[in-house]
């Protein structure tokens, strides 16, 4: 029997179901919607209304290279045994490569109207919680590109930590792959967190505030007014040191900077070579898109 669309999105409404799981039960229901309920009940594929409430705090980080483009995203789950089953993995690793795939999807929303194999991502996780027995959000997605050059990732801890590093360069092959890659996991690693490449991609709002926290303290430790400036802009930047990337010392060798490594590389490799940008996820960080 012919079902419309309005009803087969109605049903997804009130059950959670994927709409080909929709069209197909008000199809063999004969368009009784109770009875359509009642077949998605059975099949296990009308959880998701109940399960969307319930905490997502475990998953998995999922990323997607793809040369000159790569996609990241945070699929969360309600345990961890769920977050390792193979399916989950999968689920995950397919919406990254969509990610990296697709240049106008940005964001966790427009990502799920993205179809894989004719299916809807959001669609296709919504089938995942009836299988699976629990609440999956696709909470966040981003996608690094580059238009010379490659993007190169980590993965860390089985899926609880991801990062993406872009390089614009002409070089390529290993060397440029490998430095892609050792920039990953210093950024995976690094503590502080580098917040930004150089100086000028830092926050304009994190130096204000960290320039009065720095004041707050230089006035409690009783420096004179007309020292307190100086003070504070030398404090800042220490702190530029710390949370700008090329500036860190390499976690692999300590003795050299990122900028350093970069150069260095660049040289072997026989053309310059810039980072164009990082992208860190952490598992459960409480972050919006």
């Amino acid at each position: 029997m012919a079902v419309s669309a309005s009803d087969v999105k109605a049903l997804r409404d009130r059950t959670g179901a994927g709409m080909m799981d929709c069209k197909k039960a008000l199809s063999e229901a004969e368009g009784d919607v109770d009875k359509a309920i009642e077949m998605l009940r059975e099949r296990g594929l009308a959880k998701a209304v109940k399960r969307s409430g319930r905490e997502t705090s475990e998953g998995t980080i999922a990323m997607a290279l793809d040369g000159q483009a790569a996609g990241l995203v945070e699929l969360g789950c309600e345990t961890d045994f769920v977050a390792k089953t193979d399916n989950f993995q999968a689920l995950a690793t397919g919406i990254a490569a969509a990610a990296a795939a697709n240049p106008d999807a940005a964001g966790s929303e427009a990502l799920g109207e993205i179809a894989i194999d004719g299916e809807k991502i959001a669609d296709r996780i919504s089938s995942a919680v009836g299988t699976l027995g629990e609440n999956i959000q696709l909470k966040r997605s981003q996608r690094l590109a580059v238009g010379s050059g490659h993007v190169g990732g980590y993965i860390h801890a089985g899926g609880k930590l991801g990062v993406l590093v872009a390089l614009e360069t002409t070089a390529s092959g290993d060397a440029v792959e490998g430095l892609a890659k050792d920039l990953a996991m210093h950024v995976a690693a690094a503590d502080p967190s580098p917040v930004g490449v150089d100086r000028d991609s830092v926050p304009k709002d994190l130096i204000d505030k960290e320039a009065e926290l720095f004041r707050r303290q230089a006035e409690q430790d009783g420096k004179p007014a007309q020292v307190i400036e100086k003070i504070v802009e030398g404090r800042i930047r220490k702190y530029y040191g710390e949370v700008c990337l090329l500036e860190q010392p390499f976690v692999k060798d300590p003795d050299k900077t990122i900028q350093a490594l970069t150069k260095e590389v660049g040289e072997a490799a026989g053309s310059s070579i810039t980072v164009a940008g990082f992208i860190r996820f952490k598992l459960g960080e409480n972050v919006s898109e």
